[in-house]
C-alpha cells in the first residue's frame, strides 16, 4: 500500500461542543467537510489537520486513524493477503468514498480509504 495522506481520527462525544477547542484554542479553523457525526478541522496557516469522530455511521468500530491511499481495493487485497483482521468491509460509502478498516497487530482500527477516480474502483 502507498498512503498520501494519514489523518488523527479523534473520538469526541459531541462534534459542536468540541468544535470551539480545535478550531479556535488549535486554530484548526477551516471546516473542509462534515457528516454530522464526523468532521475535518484544518488550520489555513500549516495545513495540519484533524477529525473529530463521535460514532462511525457505517462501521462497527471507530479508527484512530485514517489513511488515504490511491489504489484501496490493492490495499485491501493486500491486508486479506497477509491475514489481517478485516474489520469494516470494502464499501462504497454513501458520501462517495470506497474505503475498508482494518485491525493491526495491536489492535487498532484503521480506516483505509480512496476517493473516486483512478485506482480506487471507481471512476
Amino acid at each position: 500500500m502507498h498512503p498520501t495522506r494519514i489523518i488523527a481520527d479523534l473520538r469526541v462525544a459531541d462534534l459542536e461542543a468540541a468544535k470551539g477547542f480545535y478550531t479556535g484554542f488549535l486554530g484548526l479553523s477551516t471546516e473542509e467537510f462534515t457528516l454530522g457525526w464526523m468532521a475535518r478541522y484544518t488550520s489555513p496557516e500549516t495545513g495540519a489537520h484533524l477529525q473529530l469522530v463521535t460514532r462511525d455511521a457505517t462501521a462497527p468500530e471507530d479508527p484512530v486513524i485514517s489513511v488515504t491511499t490511491d489504489d484501496v481495493d490493492g490495499a485491501h487485497a493486500e491486508a486479506v493477503e497477509l491475514g489481517y483482521e478485516i474489520v469494516h468491509p470494502l464499501t462504497t460509502e454513501p458520501w462517495g468514498v470506497r474505503r475498508f478498516f482494518v485491525r493491526a497487530p495491536d489492535g487498532t482500527v484503521i480506516n483505509v480509504v480512496g476517493h473516486p477516480g483512478p485506482g480506487t474502483g471507481r471512476s
